[in-house]
């Protein structure tokens, strides 16, 4: 279907020009922005945006989608990463199909509801039967652009890693699993919905062998890499003890640098590390609220961004965040910011670009991030006539001050979100599935 959003408030274009237009129409067709002006020509579905602000539809580079069947677990609410990771492992381990499939869904609508137009995940584990194609089926149902990661552990405790063995695997079946994945379901073509990537889980839980086979394979493929990478001082420490190196070194050494690799997190990095990530175009997924829930630290952003780095937002799984909504990142990067270095080191409208086009250029999406004539159609609409924008003077200050949840969102020109509704799939009863299998891991 074709739609017109008519008289919009103000269009935040995140353009080459950073152009605000305000009382604009934006017309969609073919799953691409065709037109963008005042007093267009009234075609298709008419969407009423006389109150509302447009942003692009938000982008989320980093996530655990299967960890939203496991928020707010006790004995992990207050631990550091490692023990963490050991307390969760094990509820993971009784995961199967229907819990990486049902929070996948759970876990794309709670990002859709808050403005997110795609969404990569990072996949590493796949007990009793689990497969990638699960979390990409419950994508297909919500409606997101997804940029799914196979990801993978192959060090378990016995071998001096940190997941238990039961959750590793044989290095050899991953790279054969990688390339099966990669066949069945990456689409490079522009406007793609669908792209694969390989993700080894981070260097404490995969061999420097995989690390460096997984980046010779994703570049024979033409696909992007992702990985954890510096998230704090344990990290770091590790990585000088088991390597005699710091994490950016390892990386370089193993091909873990350039425009098609993003690490998540970089809590940690020093000023050389910076460098090296400007210099080669590597992305960074910046993550705080897990960050400040984790106790990891605050990632030095704006050294990233003057650098030149390529910078992203992600809510990371649930489990060390607790939601997933994509507004609430953009916001708590903007604070994060200004708390360690001053008021004046973000703008709520740099917060937004990093949310939105920052994002689409970490995970390689020229197409998108963008309200621009001939971008695809994701579309962020936010009704700006209620509560939490009462008295609101600027249309950026909805990183400021609301609302944090959408009116309407479009996908390559479909509406999935309708006054505040997910128009996709039946999220009260998805929601009593997740509740029940949650249930069921309790017991």
């Amino acid at each position: 279907m074709d739609y017109l959003i008519r008289n919009a408030r103000t269009v935040l274009t995140m353009d080459d020009r950073d152009q605000e237009l305000p009382g604009v129409d934006v017309r969609l067709s073919g799953g691409v922005i065709q037109e963008i002006g005042v007093g267009l020509e009234a075609t298709g579905e008419v969407v009423d945006a006389r109150n509302a602000i447009i942003t692009p539809g938000l982008v989320n580079t980093h996530h655990h989608l299967y960890q939203t069947l496991t928020r707010a677990v006790p004995g992990g609410q207050d631990a550091l990463l490692f023990g963490w990771l050991q307390t969760l492992y094990p509820i993971w381990s009784r995961f199967g199909p229907d819990e990486m499939r049902v929070s996948a869904m759970v876990g794309l609508a709670e990002l859709a509801l808050s403005g997110c137009t795609m969404s990569s995940d990072h996949l590493y584990l796949y007990p009793n039967g689990a497969r990638l194609e699960d979390t990409i089926d419950g994508a297909r149902e919500v409606g997101l652009r997804f940029h799914p990661t196979r990801g993978a552990m192959s060090i378990g405790e016995s071998d001096g890693g940190l997941p238990p063995d039961s959750l590793v695997e044989d290095e050899a079946a991953i790279l054969e699993d990688c390339v099966r994945v990669i066949d069945a379901f990456h689409d490079p073509s522009e406007g793609s919905m669908l792209r694969v990537g390989v993700a080894p889980c981070s260097p404490f839980s995969v061999s420097r062998d995989l690390m460096r086979d997984a980046a010779v394979l994703a570049r024979d493929k033409g696909v992007m890499l992702h990985t954890h990478l510096a998230e704090n001082d344990e990290d770091i420490a590790y990585s000088e003890a088991q390597f005699g190196c710091r994490p950016g070194q390892y990386a370089e050494e193993l091909g873990w640098v350039g425009d098609d690799v993003w690490h998540a997190h970089c809590v940690k990095l020093d000023g050389a590390e910076i460098d090296l990530f400007a210099h080669t175009r590597t992305g960074v997924a910046h993550c705080p609220c897990s960050n400040c829930r984790l106790g990891s630290g605050i990632a030095p952003v704006r050294a990233m961004r003057d650098a030149g780095v390529k910078v992203g937002l992600g809510v990371d799984g649930s489990a060390s965040n607790d939601l997933g909504n994509l507004m609430d990142e953009a916001r708590q990067a903007m604070l994060l910011q200004r708390v360690a270095l001053g008021a004046d080191k973000m703008s709520a409208r740099e917060a937004l670009r990093i949310a939105t086009r920052g994002g689409a250029e970490v995970l390689g999406r020229h197409d998108c991030g963008q309200v621009a004539v001939g971008k695809r159609a994701d579309i962020a609409i936010w009704d700006v006539s209620g509560l939490e924008s009462a008295g609101s003077w600027d249309p950026a200050a909805l990183v400021l001050a609301g609302p944090r949840n959408v009116r309407h969102l479009f996908v390559e020109g479909q509406q999935v979100v309708r006054d505040g509704q997910i128009t996709t799939i039946d999220l009260p009863r998805v929601i009593e599935n997740q509740n029940r299998l949650a249930n069921g891991l309790m017991d």
